[in-house]
């Protein structure tokens, strides 16, 4: 097992980036990868889910030094929402200081069909728990007002207009997993405010404000959610859908990092 730093060997990049179910694909635009599994690497959870790697992969996307987390730890796996907190921790020592979260979601806007990306700008948690239960001091006590950083959603609603990159935007509601919601929860979904539902990212937002740094997410929208459209919902569409926005999302990513994000 080795530190991140140490394994990084000198290797320094400001943003990072983690990657949902079925959003592997965009490793594929990394140049130049060094390639680190999660087992190998001192403090980082594996990853029981199909469509997430487990790796941790450095290199660049158009010309920018990035860190990419191929796949997450989620709290339905082990029961903890604090999961992801050494990865995060690893991550900022070794000098990132915003980190750009991915998902695969469910739509509860007709409006986002499957296939397209929501830029989240705002989220309720409504899993019942957070990643800073537990924590002994009093930076427990967060601001969440601006938990998704409002010059990085500018900036990135910005490059999408300027390049035609059609993204939505809307509030990521945090269900805890691991079953679908209901018909019911997804009708309270809405009423509440919600645009789409998902079971991963808020913890991790929650995590880096704690630790002082700069977040941005975006969801790729697989499915409806329950009950619109009437069918059943599993695991199999969200990888199967997740490719499809991940092109459109790799895109805005690539020509961000492009334009000096």
């Amino acid at each position: 097992m080795t530190e991140l730093k140490t394994a990084l060997d000198g290797f320094k990049a400001e943003t990072a980036l983690v990657l949902g179910s079925g959003l592997g694909s965009l490793v594929e635009r990394i140049q130049n990868p060094k390639r680190f599994p999660y087992e190998t690497l001192d403090g980082f959870p594996t990853s029981g889910v199909s469509g997430h790697a487990g790796e941790l992969i450095a290199g660049t996307i158009s010309e920018t030094n990035v860190v990419v987390l191929s796949g997450r730890a989620h709290y339905y796996e082990h029961g903890d929402a604090a999961a992801m907190r050494t990865p995060l921790e690893a991550l900022k020592t070794a000098g990132v200081k915003r980190i750009i979260l991915t998902n695969s979601a469910g739509s509860i806007n007709k409006k986002m069909a499957p296939g397209s990306v929501m830029q989240i700008k705002d989220h309720i948690n409504f899993s019942g728990t957070n990643p800073l239960i537990g924590e002994p001091t009093d930076n427990r006590f967060v601001g969440m007002t601006s938990a998704y950083d409002k010059p990085l959603r500018k900036v990135f609603r910005k490059v999408a207009k300027k390049n035609d990159i059609d993204i939505h935007s809307g509030v990521y509601m945090w269900f805890s997993g691991p079953v679908f919601e209901t018909p019911a929860e997804i009708k309270m979904a809405k009423r509440m405010g919600a645009d789409a539902v998902g079971m991963s990212t808020v913890p991790e937002v929650i995590l880096a404000r704690f630790l002082g740094l700069e977040a941005a997410a975006f969801s790729v929208i697989t499915n409806y959610g329950a009950g619109i459209t009437g069918s059943e919902l599993s695991h199999t569409e969200t990888k199967e859908m997740a490719p499809k926005g991940g092109e459109i999302l790799g895109r805005l990513i690539e020509v961000a990092f492009k334009e000096g994000v």
